[in-house]
């Protein structure tokens, strides 16, 4: 029996074109997918920013307004600000959540050392819950600069 297997010739009819035909369908199918999956919204995240206004300030006590943006400078309301020590200090961490409009009011006090001319505040923003919104890339600082 095995020499006859050796010896058949015979192949299996219409083989490579169902292969051929598996292989078209397949990739047709796999580009109706991907159009799919690139164009859901939901996945894609946006990067955040703030906006301190002033950006640059005086050592001592005063509010300073920051705004949280999108990347295309869209406000985000309901996103936590976090306002921390930098080249500058802070006597202690601040924070706060922007409004409707993107804005929230911090109290800070920086203070320089004594032979430190300028210094910066630095901001953390953590996005509202359930949003496509990310603090990956680090933030617009404060300036702090000692006044002549």
């Amino acid at each position: 029996m095995s020499d006859s297997l050796w010896r058949d010739e015979r192949a299996i009819e219409g083989l490579p074109i169902r292969l051929v035909i598996a292989l078209v369908v397949g990739v047709a199918c796999l580009s109706v997918m991907m159009s799919t999956i690139s164009g859901i919204e939901t996945l894609q995240v946006t990067e955040v920013d703030v906006e301190p206004h002033p950006e640059v300030a005086n050592p001592g006590s005063q509010d300073i307004v920051v705004t949280v943006v999108d990347s295309k400078g869209a406000p985000v309301s309901g996103a936590t600000v976090v306002a921390k020590s930098g080249t500058a200090t802070l006597s202690s961490i601040r924070t706060g959540e922007t409004d409707g409009a993107g804005n929230v009011t911090l109290s800070l006090s920086p203070s320089l050392g004594p032979n430190q001319q300028d210094g910066t505040v630095t901001f953390e923003v953590k996005p509202p819950a359930g949003s496509s919104y990310e603090d990956a890339r680090s933030n617009t600082d404060l300036l702090v600069v000692r006044s002549p």
